[in-house]
């Protein structure tokens, strides 16, 4: 952006900016939320099944995507540092891909270092998850228990794989299947837990990011189902708790009332 702009002109083409931004992220909301469970589905099934060459080819190319997509933004966006500092997870999560396509996992391996690849497996499904939650976030207004199931759903189903994954090899480990590892992740998300405790310490910092969000989620649902009794106790007129409807026509009472006190003082 020229910096001899005047300020009023620097503003309003700022503001357009803005508006062209909010416009290319509506048009490309859906295939982005679309392409975002797609590559968490891919995780799900690499973490349980391996890897393959058409998976491979398939990660490759909405990675790609994913990088002109985030590209195309900061362009538009008018402050790229803010931009940047917003979405910092987002373009980490780039990265990580890029030591695939480079087959930087050769060096990990001659090194022996099986433990930093298991650590970008734990950061590639965080990664994979929050740009879910982001799409499905600005798809859903973030609002609603449509959202909050449809996102634990997914939290359940990359958990299990990332818990699978790195727990299958572990000794004395009773997560030997993605069965084992789903059914002891919906048991965390129920907050009602397991007697298993993860081995590994990618295991170990999953499993305490599952339990974290399912305290979460269960504070939503309480407070979710507070509301509904608290709602439909209010829409009984002898119930003790005022509702919508109880409380404005007490507002229409006061205002008729501050109206004659106006006439008394008026007549006085």
């Amino acid at each position: 952006m020229p910096s001899d702009l005047p300020p009023e002109e620097r503003q309003l083409l700022n503001d357009e900016r803005r508006q062209l931004l909010a416009q290319v992220e509506d048009w490309l909301e859906t295939p982005m939320l679309i392409l975002g469970f797609v590559w968490l589905a891919m995780f799900v099934y690499e973490s349980v099944w391996g890897e393959g060459a058409a998976l491979n080819t398939a990660n490759t190319i909405i990675w790609t995507v994913f990088i002109f997509d985030f590209l195309l933004k900061i362009v538009l966006a008018p402050d790229k540092t803010d931009y940047l500092k917003a979405n910092w997870l987002t373009l980490i999560a780039l990265v990580v891909p890029a030591l695939r396509v480079f087959r930087i996992f050769r060096v990990f391996r001659i090194l022996r270092a099986a433990r930093a690849a298991r650590g970008l497996r734990l950061f590639r499904l965080i990664s994979s998850v929050n740009r879910g939650m982001r799409a499905l976030g600005a798809t859903m207004q973030r609002r609603g228990v449509g959202y909050v199931v449809v996102l634990t759903l997914g939290v359940t189903f990359a958990g299990a794989a990332g818990m699978f994954a790195f727990e299958n090899d572990a000794p004395n480990s009773s997560l030997q299947t993605y069965g084992d590892a789903l059914w002891w992740t919906a048991m965390m998300m129920t907050t009602i837990g397991s007697d298993y405790f993860p081995q590994t310490a990618e295991g170990r910092v999953l499993c305490f990011i599952l339990a974290i969000y399912a305290f979460a989620v269960f504070g939503y649902v309480t407070a979710t189902i507070a509301t509904f009794f608290v709602g439909r106790d209010a829409a009984n007129e002898e119930a003790e708790v005022a509702g919508a409807a109880q409380i404005e026509r007490l507002q229409s009472e006061i205002a008729l009332l501050r109206d004659e006190i106006r006439d008394l003082a008026r007549r006085g």
